[in-house]
């Protein structure tokens, strides 16, 4: 970021936020507001909050992203997804800030075999991802100048508060408890380190090449293959059995495949994100303090 720029980084509270901070380029000025800072949901107080900033860019992470719990409580999963970010977008647009928004794979329903590019349709089977493609359509209509991010299965260092942690960490507590572990292997996607993504980010938004963004982990993998690898990588050996969706018992339909193609930011001349296992590594070397595996 060049150095008169100033960051206001929204929902960092969150896991994504941790790293999204802790990268920061030392460039320019970076704020950070939690939900009780601001409320998306006011749009007079988004309004009276950017007018007292003044940022050059906003960065909105603030999410309903309990996929089950969307099903249920709808109203909630489009206020804070949707309408939320439409304030936001309005704000940025009356102010002429640079408006960016995280979304996710679930935007997509999983009817593809191959890598799901920038230019896909959108066919989102759940709550959680019509509400985040509504927050999409919302930033493409009201915001000129913007970035729009789509991630997959984050884990981060900081854990995720809505979700009792990360699924990284939960697998490894689960084993070390000695309890028998089930995991689906017919959803395929790319788990994606925080870590990387932050600074994926942080370079995607110092060019001016707006427009939507997929930022995964290169590869994938089913969930049973990803933890597969998380037991490898720590020398664990839990007992761990397939499963299908059909019998995980959960409330939201997930998309069977939803692998992100990370074409737009070859396009523009940015290195590609690492593949998912070297990422895994990355993680599990800062966190756990396992082995650096440097043959891959």
């Amino acid at each position: 970021m060049r150095p008169s720029t100033h960051t206001v980084l929204i929902g960092a509270g969150g896991q994504l936020a941790f790293d999204v901070l802790r990268s920061h380029p030392g460039e320019g000025q970076i704020t950070g507001l939690k939900h009780a800072d601001l409320d998306l949901c006011d749009h007079a107080k988004v309004a009276d909050v950017m007018k007292s900033l003044r940022p050059t860019h906003v960065v909105s992470l603030a999410a309903f992203h309990n996929t089950d719990a969307c099903e249920s409580d709808y109203t909630r999963a489009f206020a804070v997804n949707c309408y939320g970010v439409l304030n936001l977008a309005r704000v940025c647009r009356d102010l002429d800030i640079v408006c960016a928004y995280v979304s996710t794979d679930y935007i997509f329903g999983g009817s593809k075999r191959e890598p799901y590019t920038e230019a896909d349709r959108p066919d989102p089977i759940n709550v959680y991802g019509m509400s985040k493609r509504a927050g999409e359509c919302a930033v493409e209509a009201y915001a000129s100048r913007s970035f729009i991010f789509r991630v997959s299965g984050l884990y981060g260092v900081a854990g995720s508060a809505g979700k009792g942690g990360n699924f990284v960490d939960n697998r490894i507590r689960d084993a070390r408890l000695g309890k028998p572990i089930r995991m689906v292997d017919d959803q395929v996607l790319t788990p994606t380190h925080c870590g990387e993504l932050a600074s994926a980010i942080w370079s995607v938004l110092a060019t001016d090449c707006y427009g939507t963004y997929h930022l995964t982990q290169s590869g994938q993998c089913s969930w049973y293959d990803f933890t597969a690898e998380i037991f490898r990588q720590c020398g664990l050996s839990p007992q761990l059995e397939r499963q299908k969706t059909s019998e995980s018992g959960a409330a939201a339909r997930r998309p069977r495949y939803s692998v992100l193609e990370n074409a737009r930011l070859k396009a523009i001349g940015l290195p590609d994100m690492k593949p998912w296992r070297e990422a895994l590594n990355d993680y599990l070397v800062e966190k756990h303090g396992v082995a650096r595996i440097s043959d891959w």
